[in-house]
Order: C-alpha cells, then sequence, then structure tokens
C-alpha cells in the first residue's frame, strides 16, 4: 500500500494506492467521509486481484481545504480532482466505484466524457431537477447533507446514518470536512443550470452497475427501477440484504463479490 500526497489546484490531495497488478478502480467517498470508509475493500484480496486507488475529497479527510471553495465544492471540481489523480497515475480504462456523493462525482466523469471502463453507484440516486423528490427519501438527518455548521449530536448521527455505525474515524471525518463543501456542494447541484444526470445514465453506453442496500435510509430504491438505465449491468439494480446506506461496509464480502464480477465482464467487454 502506497500513501501519498497530489498538489493540485484544488489543493493539496491525500491519496492511496494498493499497488494491485489487475485493472485499476477509482474509489470516490460520500459527504463529510474520506476515504477510509473503503477499508473493507483494500484489506480484501481485490486489493492484490485489482488496482485499488482512493483520494480525500478537497476540505475533506487528509487532504487540504480548497484555495477556491466556489471551483472546488461542485461536482464538476470534485472530478477534476479524479481526472488530476488518473493523470498522474496514467490509469487507463478506469472502473469508478462512487459512494453517495462518490456516485455523483462518477457520473461527472461520465458527462466529462472521462476514458472509463464502467461506473459503479451506491447510494446513488442518478436525479434532475424534476426527479429529487423522487429519488431521496424524507429522511430526518438530509438537511444536513447541506449544513455548515455540524454540533457534536450532528456529526454522530451524520456518521451512523450514513455507514451503518457511527465509528470512531467517520465521526472524526464528519467532524474534520470543511462544512462550506457540504453548503456549496448542495446549493450548486440544485442550480437552475445543474446537469440532469437522470438524463446522463439513461444515455451513456457506458456500463454502469448500481448496487444499493435493501434497508437505503436515503435513496428511494423504488425510484431506481423507473430510470430508463441505457446500459444496466445485468439489467437490474442489485439489492444488498440487511444493509443501509453503505452496502460495501456492511457486507463487505457480497459487495466485493458483485463489484469483482462487475470488474470482470467490463474488462472483457472493453478488450473484445
Amino acid at each position: 500500500m502506497r500513501s501519498f500526497t497530489l498538489a493540485t489546484p484544488h489543493g493539496s490531495i491525500a491519496c492511496i494506492d494498493s499497488k494491485g497488478t489487475g485493472p485499476a478502480l477509482l474509489f470516490i467517498h460520500g459527504n463529510s467521509a474520506c476515504k477510509e470508509v473503503f477499508s473493507r475493500q483494500f484489506d480484501s484480496a481485490l486489493a492484490h486481484r485489482c488496482r485499488l486507488v482512493a483520494f480525500d475529497l478537497p476540505g475533506h479527510g487528509a487532504s487540504s481545504d480548497a484555495p477556491e471553495p466556489r471551483m472546488s465544492y461542485c461536482f464538476a471540481g470534485y472530478a477534476d480532482v479524479a481526472e488530476r489523480l488518473t493523470a498522474h497515475l496514467a490509469l487507463e480504462r478506469v472502473v469508478v466505484v462512487g459512494w453517495s456523493l462518490g456516485g455523483h462525482i462518477a457520473i461527472e466523469l461520465v458527462r466529462r466524457g472521462a476514458a472509463l471502463a464502467g461506473i459503479v453507484l451506491t447510494g446513488t440516486p442518478p436525479v434532475g431537477p424534476a426527479d429529487v423528490e423522487h429519488g431521496f427519501l424524507p429522511h430526518p438527518h438530509m438537511a444536513l447533507t447541506g449544513q455548515a455548521k455540524f454540533s457534536e449530536a450532528d456529526v454522530a448521527a451524520y456518521a451512523a446514518e450514513t455507514a451503518g455505525t457511527a465509528e470512531p474515524f467517520l465521526e472524526a471525518a464528519v467532524r474534520r470536512t470543511d462544512g462550506r463543501a457540504r453548503e456549496m456542494m448542495v446549493r450548486a447541484a440544485m442550480a437552475a443550470d445543474a446537469a440532469n444526470q437522470r438524463t446522463i445514465v439513461e444515455s451513456t453506453d457506458l456500463p454502469i452497475a448500481v448496487i444499493t442496500g435493501a434497508n437505503e435510509p436515503f435513496v428511494n430504491n423504488d425510484y431506481l427501477d423507473t430510470v430508463a438505465w441505457r446500459n444496466l449491468w445485468r439489467g437490474r439494480v442489485h439489492r444488498v440484504a440487511d444493509t443501509g446506506h453503505a452496502p460495501f461496509r456492511e457486507a463487505p464480502t457480497v459487495f466485493n463479490a458483485l463489484l469483482e464480477a462487475f470488474v470482470s465482464d467490463v474488462t472483457q467487454r472493453n478488450v473484445t
């Protein structure tokens, strides 16, 4: 495992690289989280069979706060960081695994025409302006998503609800996050000129795997079935039993098996 820091216009970005020998996977974490949330993938056999890379978004984890917040704290800014990282590592035909906010960043990468092998969405409903109320559930903690200042009670609640349990490192990640990142990201995502992510996934030929927790507290799983995905992996949304917003942490064995199968399928697809 290699840890390093990448200098970008968005600040100093903390990164990890499993240095596995197989296909490259880029993991992008969610709002107010950090790259360590994917420890159950990096600590698994998957990290040897594939090359796993993850980073802390600007204003999150061990990365610095963005020097120009309005430029960085939005889907486009975060996607630019991801592209700079993959270029720095000379990674080609990457599979992007996006959790929650990370999934929206993955869809933004598709919109930007990034050379990807496929994307995996977990905890992410692709929505346009008319779909927000249908894509998300009315959860009491949803308002925290775009709230700049957190109390200690907010920190504990957000960490527990997003990842299934309030682990100390997750609480620390929520506490550390630049509150402007939450506020500005939501404001940009809800702007009148924001990209319609539903339209993007309904029009791209890129393979998309959707893996959701069966007991998802924030995303409306029924909405996911109404999306006319153009190239949905195996033709269905995969629901992981007895998990919530973070099935990759709550049921890593099941999630990792699905992820590895998707990577195998899209790798073969890109070769043939």
